[in-house]
């Protein structure tokens, strides 16, 4: 009895919380850009929203910069930061057609090439730009896409992410299913998205690389399941070309990872991800503790 009713009590504040994020999403684009850049204010003016954190790492990641050069990396970094959320809840009602132009895939005849071979795509990622307009990309394509996440501690954010993230036909995948699900005889060729620029738990010395100046450690989850797979492993450089408008490059990594060396796939990622970062060096997700290890 107790069950049911927090069971019946957790979908009720899932769909009051869905219908009030879908609500608002329905109000102008500029509308959702002015709210963006008062919470902006508020986050790095007033709270300072791990400002300290955001400096120690682009200070670090770029010591030939001076000190004014920081500073406005870091300040453009929060102006962008909040207004990916924006464009984010827009998503949530935002027309088809109209996201259509505002996210441009280059390149994918490289998956579809691939797909067609019969091998599975893992597609590398970072935390560059909005990386949520990769949940538009199983609209374009004509296989299934999977992202691979990690369930949230909360199930009701959780329901929510899941709920947000599949509006356009991704598939959702547990970090710790993937691997079965990938080697299992009954599942398609079809793309798997990773994003593997976090900061593992473990240290393993074979994936220890220079990212930014610094030395960094890198899951090798994703190297080894795709070599395991034999799959071809690409990576999604996201480029923001003006306020609310990205560009998606498919860029080729490896064909035939089972034919790699220990590290190579991942170093060939540290590279790409590194460019990416220095393109748009206010485009990564600076607040994340990524060399506390």
């Amino acid at each position: 009895m107790v069950d049911n009713l927090k069971q019946t009590l957790r979908l009720f504040v899932y769909r009051f919380v869905y219908v009030a994020i879908y609500l608002i999403s329905l109000l102008p684009m500029t509308f959702l850009y002015g709210m963006a850049s008062f919470t902006f204010f508020i986050a790095y003016y007033l709270v300072g929203y791990r400002k300290e954190v955001v400096i120690q790492n682009v200070a670090r990641s770029f010591p030939d910069k001076q000190y004014g050069e920081i500073h406005a990396i870091v300040k453009k970094f929060y102006e962008c930061f909040v207004a990916y959320f924006a464009e984010m809840i827009k998503g949530v009602s935002i027309p088809t057609k109209t996201l259509d132009k505002k996210v441009i895939f280059e390149n994918l005849e490289l998956v579809d090439l691939y797909i067609k071979s019969g091998r599975n795509v893992i597609a590398s990622v970072g935390h560059c730009g909005n990386w949520e307009v990769l949940n538009f990309l199983p609209h374009k394509v004509h296989y299934d896409v999977h992202a691979v996440y990690k369930p949230l501690s909360s199930k009701l954010a959780n329901s929510l992410m899941v709920k947000l993230r599949s509006r356009f036909g991704m598939k959702l995948i547990r970090d710790k299913a993937v691997t079965r699900y990938i080697l299992s005889k009954n599942s398609s060729p079809a793309v798997y998205l990773f994003i593997a620029d976090q900061c593992p738990k473990i240290k393993d010395e074979e994936y220890r690389f220079t990212l930014l100046n610094q030395e960094t450690y890198f899951f090798s989850g994703m190297e080894k399941l795709a070599r395991r797979s034999e799959a071809a492993v690409i990576y999604l450089h996201i480029t923001q070309l003006t306020k609310g408008n990205y560009k998606v490059s498919c860029i080729p990594i490896n064909a035939k990872a089972e034919s790699t060396k220990v590290g190579e796939i991942t170093q060939k990622y540290v590279e790409l991800l590194t460019e990416n970062i220095k393109e748009e060096p206010y485009g990564w997700l600076w607040t994340h503790k990524r060399w506390k290890r």
